[in-house]
């Protein structure tokens, strides 16, 4: 989960790397480093613990960093702490190979052995740094080029690596290898640079190379060329990134991720119309025409983290519309099962960025078993959006926040679009439901931008519980899968113990757990469900609970019995976690900046989980 970047131009190195570094910063804040060269200067190295301002700080914002050509890195530790000696970039014993890696080299113990019986020194408890010595035990050995032995390491390692890499006989150059991590490069005037994710080099260049497994890169001064593992020249092409440099700035507010929530309406009404066209859902542009959605006999929804909240509250909305079952599983359990997928099946990959590691080798096994396999993606080119059968693109744009708002609402409105259109293409509903459900959808960005009119309150009961120290979540059916989004985001921006809970199950467990003054937050939107999450609520309360209501206008009955209530507007049961969600991130954020925290970057999180 770390964030690499490179430079090679004609402009000094070290600003161009702190700054795309500075973008990448949610990937990993334990440590950075860069590594650059002027020439045929020695390369000079520069490494810092903690986050990234530190660095800047050294380097006067790269100004005492001369050269050209560089690579930067910030780390999320994985082989051993953060600390100066483990942080990236590391070399080899002379510094004829320095590198920076983001991924897992799962056999590094093994070739540490290997290369320390060949007289290979370490000093830092990474898997990197035998990556890098690797290198260039090969290109000493052989004598044959970075090539050639990149591509003899490649054969060697086992894991997953996004690894740059600069040679001391080879000036003005990078080189690079991947596998089963994010990397893109980028070229404009007479200028290459390399990054883990787009925002990282939005603000130079829109043009960029997306890497494939087990290629290799060679950047020079405004060109790249590409190899396989078997040395051969291969060809690709450019892609344009259609996100403008803006999107990827906090535009005046003072976190990203209060940004983001606000930029939901916007990032859902594209979504929608991404495939909406004359009041008709064209699944045409993601691949799926009418007749393979006859054929669909089950799904199956596969993801980490929020991305899972999605498939539990999409879940309930395809089966209520269709006879298709569904099942939602844990991308990191699904790779493992030794189940045969049903003949018929589409597996449904969710992930915002696209390189999810054990969503992207789940998709790989699903392939491999031959179903079909869809990615529900926000990122262009990514690996998932590459392996994929068929790919509907979520619209939401960059986010940069390591707590996601924006693209969670946009899998939702693709789940709804998708559901919608396989009922209706089974014909399980009818013309006249299948244009009140769109109807239904294309009201929800303005009812978000009217939840955001009023955050004011939710910020005033945020900060009077920004000391608790548990808060538990409760609902049924869709208002299940809402807490479960609402209870991430409490824990992982606010550092609270929080838990969501089927309300049904409290007396299982759950409700030994209540006591006077503990915070527990309903959900009750489902109107069929209403009057037994009600009696839910009556038996928290009973034991102390302080409550707070989440439900639509006109259920003005909670007020009654919460000691503090939020309400949504209305809309089709079946799409309210699009609207209740809203109130549950604005949550998270406000109980974050009451205790001081970091929003934008929780402790021991990254935005992308590339490694397993």
């Amino acid at each position: 989960m770390c964030g690499i970047v490179g430079f090679t131009g004609r402009r000094q190195a070290a600003p161009v790397l702190l700054d795309g570094l500075s973008k990448l910063e949610y990937r990993g804040y334990d440590s950075a480093g860069l590594a650059v060269r002027d020439g045929d200067s020695p390369v000079e190295v520069v490494k810092a613990k903690g986050k990234l301002k530190i660095l800047r700080e050294m380097t006067n914002e790269g100004s005492a960093v001369s050269g050209t050509c560089g690579i930067g890195h910030t780390r999320w530790a994985t082989h051993g702490e953060p600390s100066v000696t483990n942080a990236h970039p590391h070399s080899s014993d002379d510094l004829n190979v320095v590198g920076v890696h983001n991924g897992i080299i799962e056999n590094y113990q093994e070739l540490r052995e290997k290369l320390t019986k060949s007289g290979y020194t370490f000093k830092s408890q990474t898997d990197t740094e035998v990556g890098v010595k690797l290198v260039d035990y090969y290109y000493k050995k052989y004598k044959s080029g970075p090539v050639d032995a990149l591509a003899r390491a490649m054969t060697r390692i086992r894991g997953s690596y996004a690894m740059e890499l600069m040679f001391k006989d080879y000036p003005g150059e990078i080189y690079a290898i991947r596998k089963d991590s994010p990397m893109i490069i980028g070229v404009a005037d007479g200028e290459s640079y390399l990054a883990s994710d787009v925002p990282a080099i939005l603000k130079y260049t829109r043009n960029v190379y997306y890497v494939g497994d087990l290629e290799i890169a060679k950047l020079t001064k405004g060109e790249v060329a590409f190899y396989n593992i078997d040395r051969e020249e291969i060809q690709k092409e450019l892609t344009e990134i259609k996100w403008n440099a803006e999107a990827a700035e906090k535009a005046g507010y003072e976190h990203f991720m209060l940004k983001e929530i606000h930029e939901q309406p916007k990032a859902v009404r594209d979504t929608v119309n991404s495939v909406l066209h004359d009041g008709k859902i064209d699944l045409g542009t993601v691949g799926l025409s009418d007749e393979e959605l006859k054929g669909i006999e089950q799904v199956y929804i596969v993801a980490c983290g929020s991305a899972y909240h999605v498939g539990m509250a999409v879940q309930y909305v395809i089966e209520e519309l269709s006879s298709v079952q569904v099942r939602v599983e844990l991308a990191s359990e699904f790779r493992y099962r030794k189940m045969k997928l049903k003949e018929g099946s589409l597996v449904v990959i969710i992930s915002q960025s696209g390189e999810t590691a054990d969503s992207l080798a789940a998709l790989k096994m699903a392939k491999a078993s031959g179903v079909r396999t869809l990615g529900i993606v926000n990122v262009v080119g990514s690996s998932i959006a590459r392996e994929a059968d068929n790919v509907f693109y979520t619209l939401a744009g960059p986010e940069i926040s390591v707590a996601t708002t924006k693209a969670y609402s946009c899998q939702l409105v693709a789940g709804y679009l998708f559901a919608i259109q396989l009922a209706f293409a089974r014909g399980e509903i009818d013309g006249a439901e299948y244009e009140r459900l769109i109807g239904e959808i294309e009201t929800l960005p303005q009812k978000i931008e009217k939840i955001l009119e009023d955050k004011e309150r939710i910020q005033w009961f945020a900060a009077k519980f920004a000391a608790v120290k548990d808060a538990f979540f409760i609902g049924r059916g869709i208002d299940y899968a809402v807490g479960l989004e609402g209870s991430l985001k409490m824990k992982e921006i606010s550092y609270i113990h929080s838990e969501a809970y089927a309300a049904g199950e409290l007396k299982h467990g759950p409700i030994s757990l209540i006591e006077n003054g503990t915070l527990v937050i309903s959900i009750l939107t489902q109107e069929s469900l209403y009057e037994k999450t009600v009696s839910n609520m009556v038996e928290v309360r009973s034991r102390g609970a302080y409550l707070m209501g989440l439900t639509c206008y006109g259920n003005y009955s909670v007020e009654d019995l919460a000691d503090f209530t939020v309400y949504v507007p209305s809309v089709d049961h079946l799409f309210t976690a699009s609207l209740a969600v809203v109130p549950l991130q604005l949550m998270g954020y406000y109980v974050s900046c009451a205790k001081g925290l970091d929003v934008d970057k929780p402790r021991n999180l990254a935005k992308s989980v590339t490694v397993e």
